[in-house]
């Protein structure tokens, strides 16, 4: 019986697609296409392989939308929480190191796009053999045009349903990758991979002792917390940043490479996910309220307002709730270079969206001034805020719709649809949702200082320990 354990890697802030991906919601964690998120979809086509268990490894920061997205599709598995990033190599380690019964680790990349999964599962399918002899696979994407994003495997012999790796070869020139296309021995470099464990770690004592080591001693102090596995922060600082391909598969004389022509894409751009979109008869993809007049070739996105696009070619149209970009689709990539200013500047939309995830619902920012703001709270069936004060501002909240059990200094009480309470600054204040149905509420905040470091956390069911958890 095949013991095969997926690696699903997480981390990374995709800021090539804001305003949508952001530091704190990267595109892994957003619905791109259809109604799971990119993070989803990797775990739901793995049904059909007989996998085992699953690892996935992520920022810190981003520990909840993991673990409540993956609940969400009953598969939770193991979550591996990194203090920091420390590139793919070391990820992949903590992964193996965490495994039991020295299984197949096929490593997968959170963020990607596979159209054709029959054919992502065929090219798996024929490398297992390879794996359980020894080997180290590397899935090579065929190319279908002289990208020069992508980094380019060239294959050598065959070698059963695959080929030795000849050489990895950086992003190259337009020109060099037209040679790499028209010769028909090189591969895109998908980042993703198949090997048993215990050979990956062999290789990477042999070639990055260093990296190796550090990481067995993040593993053995680790500490489980909830639904994660702690990696210790201390230990892991020592490990060095250092990707698979540079610490491995470029330096050990088992790499083979097993071509997958699957209609791959890490969508590293918004024309790249236009690229992969369905499109009307003039070639625009659209999601949310758009009208579109005398418009060819664009890709037009909303998540609230009506977006009309009039006579335009060739656009990228983002509009969020707190931000709106309009690109040419040639100079997309460009999109990070605003991401820099705004975090450069202090700006929270470089960060957060508007309306912020929590492991008990979630709040929309609705407005804001001098002395208030007013936010849209939504607390899940059965979640509860963290018991806490505030020594700046005050807070006015208002139910909308379900029940809330609150907290208010010494007292506890239910309120009811178009009941309301007033917590006073520096009073003692929590938030619970006791029902079945989610519970929403206006949060009216007034005083000196209103930022979210003003939450002192007495007690939080979550462990967060600070309040921008």
């Amino acid at each position: 019986m095949m013991n095969i354990s997926a690696v699903i890697m997480a981390g990374g802030s995709g800021t090539r697609l804001w305003p949508l991906s952001r530091a704190k919601h990267p595109k892994q964690f957003l619905a791109l296409q259809g109604k799971d998120t990119m993070l989803q979809s990797t775990v739901r086509r793995l049904s059909t392989l007989d996998i085992k268990t699953s690892v996935t490894i992520c920022n810190d920061e981003h520990r909840f939308f993991v673990a409540e997205q993956l609940r969400e599709i009953n598969s939770l598995g193991s979550i591996i929480l990194e203090p920091i990033g420390k590139n793919t190599a070391p990820a992949i380690a903590l992964a193996a190191f965490s495994t039991q019964d020295d299984p197949l680790l096929l490593v997968l990349a959170a963020d990607h796009v596979i159209r054709n999964e029959s054919k992502f599962i065929e090219a798996v399918t024929v490398a297992i053999p390879l794996a359980e002899s020894g080997k180290l696979v590397t899935f090579g994407i065929v190319p279908c045009e002289p990208h020069t994003g992508y980094g380019y495997i060239k294959r050598g012999e065959k070698q059963g349903d695959g080929f030795v790796v000849d050489k990895f070869v950086e992003k190259p020139s337009v020109a060099l990758a037209q040679q790499y296309i028209t010769s028909d021995e090189y591969y895109w470099n998908s980042g993703m991979f198949l090997f048993r464990a215990s050979r990956y770690l062999e290789e990477l004592e042999k070639f990055r002792p260093d990296i190796y080591r550090a990481c067995k001693a993040s593993m053995v102090a680790a500490q489980p917390d909830l639904d994660f596995l702690r990696i210790n922060k201390e230990k892991f600082s020592e490990c060095p940043s250092e990707s698979i391909d540079y610490a491995v598969m470029e330096n050990t004389a088992d790499a083979v490479v097993v071509p997958m022509d699957a209609g791959w894409s890490d969508i590293g751009s918004w024309s790249s996910l236009w690229n992969v979109s369905q499109k009307d008869t003039d070639g625009n993809t659209t999601h949310g309220d758009v009208m579109l007049h005398n418009s060819s070739n664009s890709f037009i996105r909303t998540d609230g307002r009506l977006v009309a696009a009039i006579g335009v070619d060739d656009l990228v149209i983002v509009s969020t709730k707190d931000a709106l970009m309009v690109a040419h689709k040639n100079s997309v990539q460009d999109a990070k270079i605003i991401a820099q200013q705004l975090k450069a500047e202090s700006r929270s939309e470089w960060e957060l969206h508007r309306e912020v995830c929590r492991p008990w619902g979630k709040y929309d920012s609705i407005d804001h001034g001098e002395r208030y703001q007013v936010k849209r709270i939504t607390v899940k069936p059965g979640a509860k805020l963290s018991v806490q004060m505030h020594h700046h501002r005050a807070e006015h909240w208002i139910v909308v719709s379900g029940t809330a059990k609150v907290t208010n200094g010494s007292e506890s009480f239910l309120l009811a649809e178009n009941e309301s309470t007033y917590i006073p600054v520096g009073a003692v204040h929590a938030l619970e949702n006791p029902g079945k149905v989610d519970l929403e509420l206006i949060e009216v905040q007034t005083g000196s200082y209103l930022g979210e470091d003003d939450i002192v956390r007495l007690e939080d069911r979550y462990g967060r320990l600070t309040a921008r958890d």
